[in-house]
């Protein structure tokens, strides 16, 4: 299964958006999309996207690309833990006082804005993902179209196991979150090792397809 960072969006650039689901992808976004298309080294099985704009148009080029492959929507959308504090018309960098409150907070349970997503929940959505994708019948790769925030929370259950984060399990995560960056179009595969298990690959290949060991790698801003 290959993860796939979505492109830059007009978020990520620093201009205002109108919450998290609505930002668009910019013009090198655009073509960071068409180079993760070119790039998978062979036909997914499946294509998976977030619904968040940004996913879905970074998914686009990979739809033209493998036009007979099967195309769905799952919740593998970002992380949202501001809520309604994602305001219309701001930015990451006004939004960055409530995302440090959130963090300095550290309540696993804790619904932000009245409508935020709770690290808990989030937790329990990764882990619900990575059993959907297990069980489902497709025969091959799946590609996944996410963003960066989730797909490190995909990578951290995996790593440590936890499944009902306890507030120092949350500092441990916001530490993880610093030391693993996931760039813009990102490929991190996942490889089930027996039953129904993933693990992490680590380094990338991607770029070299007659290798095909592993896409390349590497890991997202902490405000997407």
């Amino acid at each position: 299964m290959w993860l796939v960072r979505h492109g830059e969006s007009e978020s990520n650039a620093g201009l205002p958006t109108n919450g998290p689901a609505a930002a668009p992808l910019t013009a090198l976004g655009r073509r960071q999309a068409e180079r993760v298309a070119a790039q998978l080294p062979e036909s997914p099985a499946l294509i998976v996207s977030s619904p968040f704009v940004r996913a879905r148009q970074t998914a686009r080029a990979t739809v033209e690309r493998f036009p007979d492959v099967a195309y769905e929507e799952w919740p593998v959308q970002e992380f949202t833990y501001l809520g309604r504090l994602h305001a219309p018309q701001t930015t990451a960098e006004q939004r960055r006082p409530h995302s440090d409150a959130y963090w300095q907070r550290c309540d696993p349970a804790y619904v932000n804005g009245g409508n935020g997503e709770s690290f808990k929940a989030v937790i329990a959505r990764a882990r619900a993902f990575l059993d959907r994708a297990a069980h489902h019948p497709v025969d091959g790769p799946i590609a996944v179209f996410s963003h960066g925030l989730f797909i490190k929370t995909v990578m951290w259950t995996l790593l440590t196991g936890v499944t009902d984060p306890s507030a120092a399990d949350m500092r441990t995560f916001r530490h993880f979150d610093g030391v693993c960056y996931v760039p813009n179009g990102t490929i991190v595969e996942l490889r089930r090792s027996g039953g129904e298990d993933w693990r992490v690959v680590a380094g990338g290949t991607a770029h070299l397809p007659e290798l095909s060991t592993a896409p390349e790698t590497a890991a997202a801003t902490r405000l997407d």
